[in-house]
């Protein structure tokens, strides 16, 4: 079952960069919004049918309104041409109450905000909440000019401006991002939070693996993935636990495609496992994971996997369904 959704009118459609539009939310009965936490995202269902998750990057302490961002992708599928070119001020859309995979750990020593490109919505956020808290933290943004810079003057006369390192592809060489040099020396009650592009975010993730990061001072959220798929792959089934159906799933085909054609709705937004929407409990059989969402740790665990993407080892999978 879907959760309800709000009714939200767009008040301002604001162009923040080359090729960033922000568009500010608003009740479209005038009522409060529900709070949100920093790294929070709202499912957003857009003209034509799909449905997008778009951070939240506004102070978490308004609730008149939500503010998202969004980067027009020339290889969109079409969410962000549909909010650029279809959405325009004015109008009501349905959006989910905020949901936050992505949050902040408030008992850090100090906090290490690292964004790519778009991925500065979740972190702006993050840096506007431990700003306003007074807690320890370095906020480093990399973007290709200063032109698709989303935010900037808003950074530049920021409290915490002093905090943020500016980074530009086609900028002069010192202020260049040095990821090695960011990152050496792992310390305990330092966490990182990392949120772009997916080459970014796997290059940050990596080194920071590299040199030694715990898995649980990592934090990161990513906006979309490649749906992996392989001639290798084979056919297995599903089966429910709640009423023992089995159902099979082909080899070309996902396990929420196959619950579909068996009349079982399981809720999905990103079907690219970056989202989690379609969460599911794995209570015996072993899964194959394909997803961006989970953390290596909960992975091995076995216990949950991304429907929408990921497969089976096993023959059988049993799910909590």
């Amino acid at each position: 079952m879907n959760s309800p959704t709000l009714s939200v009118r767009i008040a301002r459609k604001v162009t923040e960069a080359t090729d960033i539009l922000s568009f500010e939310l608003v009740d479209a009965g005038g009522a409060p919004l529900p709070s949100f936490s920093a790294g929070a995202h709202i499912d957003v269902h857009l003209p034509n049918g799909i449905v997008r998750q778009y951070s939240l990057c506004n102070d978490p302490g308004e609730c008149h309104r939500y503010l998202i961002a969004v980067l027009r992708d020339p290889a969109s599928r079409g969410g962000s041409t549909a909010m650029h070119d279809r959405v325009h001020e004015g109008d009501v859309l349905q959006i989910s109450a905020p949901k936050n995979h992505f949050p902040l750990v408030h008992e850090a020593r100090r906090s290490l905000l690292l964004a790519g490109g778009i991925g500065v919505t979740p972190i702006l956020c993050m840096a506007e909440r431990l700003a306003l808290s007074g807690a320890e933290f370095d906020m480093h943004y990399c973007t290709r000019a200063p032109e698709r810079t989303a935010f900037l003057n808003r950074i530049r006369l920021s409290a915490f401006a002093p905090r943020v390192h500016l980074h530009f592809d086609d900028g002069p060489s010192d202020q260049r991002f040095d990821l090695a040099a960011t990152l050496a020396g792992p310390q305990p009650g330092v966490h990182l939070y990392v949120c772009g592009p997916k080459g970014f975010m796997d290059a940050v993730l990596a080194s920071a693996r590299a040199q030694g990061w715990p898995e649980h001072q990592l934090h990161y959220e990513f906006f979309a993935a490649e749906v992996q798929t392989s001639a290798t792959d084979t056919a297995f089934e599903v089966r429910l636990a709640s009423s023992g159906r089995t159902i099979a799933v082909g080899a070309g085909q996902t396990v929420t495609a196959a619950l579909a054609a068996a009349g079982v709705d399981v809720p999905t937004s990103c079907e690219q496992g970056v989202c989690g929407t379609c969460l599911t409990r794995v209570l015996a059989g072993e899964p194959e994971h394909r997803d961006a969402y989970l953390t290596p740790e909960e992975q091995a665990a076995n216990d949950q996997f991304l429907p929408c993407c990921s497969r089976a080892r096993s023959p059988l999978l049993v799910l909590d369904m």
